[in-house]
């Protein structure tokens, strides 16, 4: 097998709407997901035994799991060695960990049966980005519905030195009384895919781009209130947290027209959204 590269391209939610805990502990959710032209890198070629190789990532990342997953569930294939080149911000929201798991999996398409519950073992985000193409998901993300391409947007990110935990986002949110009725989850999927189906921009709906859990995140972190506030008054059409956070995004009609904000901001990033 010759060396082979593979993308594995961030998201960023859109939206993303809180509905109540369920039985098994996670939160309904509903949520846009747009890939991102950054991505992590990812070679592979046969080698003497499994290794997957990061210097960013410790050994038991979600690249070499998904891996091993693959092997469990019977797939043949020589060994390989994965060498991964992280260009997606660690524990950022962006999905980075999922993408690397889920380009791994694609490795195996049509040669291993049942890869979507490989991929919801896994993570709750890798699903969706087993195809990284817009998507309307789901549940707690292991429902996704592939859409149509949507209209190329400019987006300037702005990842947090520091984490942010998933956990502790959701329970402040628990503790604001963030969720949303099952009834209104709803309505709002149903909005959101007439809305994308459409093939209309995203900045044409302004009300539905909201992120139920940013308040939480922002009380936590004040500061990205701040963040949010600056990408606004730099000409942002549209500024928020992404997933949990803590990243920011802005965004705007091209990325021709993303203001230079890397004095303050030194560890902005400027990307787009992936043509489908």
């Amino acid at each position: 097998m010759r060396a082979t590269g593979l993308a594995a391209p961030a998201k960023l939610n859109l939206c993303l709407y809180l509905g109540p805990r369920r039985k098994d502990g996670l939160h309904e959710l509903r949520s846009l997901f747009q890939p991102l032209v950054l991505a992590d890198e990812l070679e592979v070629s046969e080698a003497g035994e499994d290794e997957v190789v990061c210097e960013e990532l410790a050994r038991s990342n979600l690249a070499a799991q998904a891996l091993a997953a693959l092997r469990r569930a019977g797939w043949r294939h020589p060994p390989l060695r994965i060498e991964l080149r992280k260009r997606i911000p660690i524990a950022a929201g962006l999905g980075g960990g999922s993408a690397d798991a889920a380009a791994v999996l694609r490795l195996a398409s049509c040669e291993v049966d049942g890869l979507e519950q490989i991929a919801a073992e896994l993570g709750a985000d890798v699903p969706s980005q087993l195809e990284p193409v817009p998507s309307l998901v789901a549940g707690a993300g292991e429902r996704v519905e592939r859409l149509g391409p949507l209209p190329p947007l400019g987006v300037l990110l702005v990842p947090h030195e520091e984490g942010l935990s998933t956990a502790e986002v959701y329970r402040e949110a628990e503790r604001l009384g963030l969720p949303r009725a099952p009834s209104e989850l709803q309505e709002l999927e149903r909005r959101l895919r007439e809305v994308a189906t459409a093939g209309s921009s995203p900045l044409e709906h302004p009300d539905l781009l909201i992120n139920d859990l940013q308040p939480a995140a922002i009380s936590l972190r004040p500061e990205l209130d701040e963040v949010i506030g600056a990408l606004l008054g730099s000409g942002a059409a549209h500024a928020a947290l992404t997933g949990s956070g803590p990243t920011v995004f802005g965004l705007f009609p091209g990325e021709d027209g993303i203001p230079d904000l890397g004095e303050q901001f030194p560890s902005a990033i400027v990307t787009s959204t992936a043509e489908s």
